[in-house]
């Protein structure tokens, strides 16, 4: 059977991450959502997304086809039901479709289908930038549970300190002298090649994927994730940074998100809860106002190739879009536009051709080429948030 993932409904609910990739690839847990549904399925996915998208990731369809919204994470029911859908089967989530059956150039029409209500009670579902950290803690416990049954970690090191170490595995080639690992509230994963220093203390659950690296003395609470290739220090609790980013020094990064190639500056902070203790309010690329989260503690969102300087402040429920430079003393806006450079005392653009020498030395500096697919998807996003700077 031949698997896509398509974005759905909650795309731009998602913003600033789905400017540069899927739904289906948002890390949340250990692994990303396409990457979960590979290993519950055992086979690969091509993705339907947003047009200017889809040379970089695309669709491939086959005679027979299951499609399926890569907002929703798989589970055991799920995937058993998904496995056995056939012609003109769909199963839906109250109004929502999560997946369905569908012929290589058929015109879905759902009144025709026979719909299969998904009725059980675990569903979970990323429906929301704020999602991505506040669901965290759940995702990383399950991603264990896949990634780790019937395998067996390499040992923990004499000289670490390790509680409930049950719940805590290793992966080839990590290293972690000399640090403190405590899985009592969740489990800790330590990816292929990954790196903890010395004096770092962590507790679970936690996830630290390949080739990244918590630096001397960081401190870091339950709920966090941070993606390959990246660099922590300071101070971190319930955040996910998805990959090739680093906060590699002291400074508070709390419920939040930060996605590909950011670099967050020495010392700089930010908030995750106001002074009068309020419900935070979010910028809501759809409605372009803010909007209520629910939540009383949320940080920043950061998109991708986003960079900050030393020192900077940023407050509670600040959305930081694509390729924006962010620098200076004071609080910057709570929504900083893509392409954006300055901070507190204003912001002006911060041009493409700028913008992608940063992101070919950046990269370089991981082997990795800056190519015509991402600097066509960077120009489109450039254009696309035109209105935002303007405004």
């Amino acid at each position: 059977m031949n698997y896509i993932l398509f974005d759905g409904t909650v795309r731009n609910q998602l913003l600033p991450f789905t400017y540069t990739r899927p739904v289906a690839d948002i890390r949340i847990g250990i692994l990303t959502i396409r990457e979960k549904w590979e290993k519950y399925l055992g086979f690969t996915t091509s993705t339907v997304t947003e047009d200017y998208l889809s040379e970089k990731y695309p669709m491939v369809e086959l005679e027979v086809n299951i499609m399926v919204n890569a907002s929703f994470l798989p589970t055991e029911n799920l995937v058993n039901i998904v496995k056995g859908l056939e012609e003109n089967q769909a199963v839906f989530y109250d109004d929502e479709p999560i997946a369905f059956f569908t012929k290589e150039d058929q015109e879905v029409d759902f009144d025709s289908f026979d719909i299969i209500q998904y009725t059980h009670d675990d569903v979970f579902r990323v429906e929301h930038t704020w999602d991505i950290f506040s669901k965290n803690h759940k995702a990383i416990e399950q991603d264990f549970e896949l990634l780790t049954r019937n395998r067996t970690s390499q040992p923990i090191p004499e000289t670490t300190v390790a509680f409930n170490e049950s719940q805590i595995f290793i992966e080839e080639g990590a290293t972690l002298p000399l640090c403190s690992l405590n899985a009592n509230d969740g489990p800790i994963y330590i990816g292929k090649d990954a790196e903890i220093m010395e004096g770092a203390m962590i507790r679970g659950p936690f996830a630290l994927c390949e080739h990244a690296t918590v630096k001397m003395g960081t401190k870091i609470y339950t709920g966090c994730t941070i993606g390959p290739h990246s660099k922590v220090g300071g101070e971190l609790n319930n955040s996910v940074i998805f990959g090739y980013s680093n906060k590699g020094h002291d400074g508070f990064l709390g419920n939040s998100v930060l996605g590909e190639w950011c670099n967050i500056g020495a010392d700089s902070n930010n908030s995750n809860l106001k002074n009068n203790y309020a419900e935070v309010r979010l910028w809501d690329y759809e409605t372009e106002r803010f909007a209520k989260t629910g939540l009383q503690f949320c940080g920043l969102m950061m998109g991708d190739h986003s960079k900050c300087g030393i020192n900077t402040m940023f407050n509670t429920g600040t959305v930081v879009g694509v390729s924006a430079n962010i620098f200076g003393s004071g609080f910057p806006r709570n929504f900083i536009p893509s392409f954006s450079w300055g901070g507190s005392g204003g912001t002006t653009t911060y041009k493409t051709d700028k913008a992608f020498e940063v992101a070919k030395i950046v990269m370089a500096r991981r082997d990795i080429d800056f190519t015509e697919e991402d600097a066509k998807i960077l120009e489109y996003v450039f254009e696309e948030s035109s209105k935002f700077r303007r405004s």
